[in-house]
């Protein structure tokens, strides 16, 4: 209202005054309807991979990528060759993924669990392993509720780890799901056959509608379409699935194409990038540098 008295004022002295007046007015309406809006904040960020640290320099180009890659680590276990003690953490792990230590969340692999109790693996990340000799646990990001589970030790229908599970989903209020652990239930590896035993740990997950689950144990990149826990297509509700063992380790070759396998490699080291958006997500294969082999796709939650 004071700006048109402004104009009605000088209206009696002028139409110049009326001119300047306008103008002005004009100059402050459209300033204030083209202001950008305030940025807002990006969606969260998981990546990783496993099968990681040796005594070679495949740990070091796949590190390299997470340099330049925002957001929580995860590892899908071995994360370090062969024994997983303490002294092969510190002189292989450390100085590369453990650039990325504070941010990361692991999961034990069966290298990890060649020092007994896995001592070597719980001493090194600490707290955020989960609580000692356990290696389970969940945290969230954004929508997504991330759940690292542990493939070395009891996975049967009734075991400690998938009640666990099941009261962990059942708490859960987050709209997406993510799982990852060691041992893949789908693979096409030719080192090592799928692992049955995790079967309890899938059927928890697929009963809670979740909607990604990564994996490691061979050597190579492998994505499957999503299915239901008896490696039936399900495109309703089924798991997205991922083999990311290209963390760093020696790769290994494929053997028979198991069905609804969609998109493989080996022999490009690389990290696998999840982002995490608030009813969707979009993954990206990030090839070490000098390969040229990447994937990327987007799904949508349940």
């Amino acid at each position: 209202m004071m700006g048109i008295r402004r104009i009605r004022a000088a209206t009696i002295t002028g139409t110049a005054l009326v001119l300047v007046a306008a103008t002005a007015a004009i100059a402050l309406t459209t300033s204030a309807s083209t202001a950008a809006p305030a940025a807002a904040a990006a969606d969260p960020v998981l990546v990783g991979a496993g099968d990681i640290a040796t005594s070679g320099s495949g740990d070091t180009a796949t590190a390299a990528l997470l340099d330049g890659i925002s957001g929580t680590v995860f590892t899908t276990g071995d994360n370090v060759y062969n024994n997983g003690t303490s002294s092969e953490f510190n002189s292989y792990y450390n100085p590369t993924w453990g650039r990325h230590k504070a941010r990361t969340r692991p999961a034990p692999g069966n290298h990890d669990y060649n020092t007994s109790g896995a001592s070597g693996y719980y001493g090194y990340f600490g707290s955020v392993a989960g609580p000692s000799g356990r290696g389970y646990y969940s945290y969230d990001l954004g929508n997504w509720h991330i759940v690292s589970l542990n493939s070395n030790i009891s996975m049967t229908s009734g075991s400690a780890q998938v009640t666990w599970l099941r009261n962990d989903l059942a708490a859960s209020t987050k709209p997406c799901t993510l799982a990852y652990w060691h041992h893949p239930l789908f693979t096409s590896g030719a080192n090592h056959a799928p692992s049955t035993s995790t079967r309890p740990l899938y059927q928890a997950l697929y009963d809670y509608n979740a909607d990604v689950v990564v994996w490691g144990h061979n050597h190579q990149y492998e994505r499957f379409a999503p299915m239901n826990p008896s490696g039936a297509a399900d495109s309703a509700r089924g798991l997205r699935s991922f083999v990311a063992g290209m963390g760093g380790a020696g790769a290994y070759g494929f053997g028979t194409i198991q069905p609804n396998s969609q998109a493989r490699n080996t022999g490009t080291l690389g990290v696998l990038k999840f982002t995490l958006h608030a009813d969707s997500y979009d993954w990206q294969f990030v090839p070490q540098a000098g390969k040229t082999y990447t994937d990327s796709g987007t799904g949508t939650c349940h």
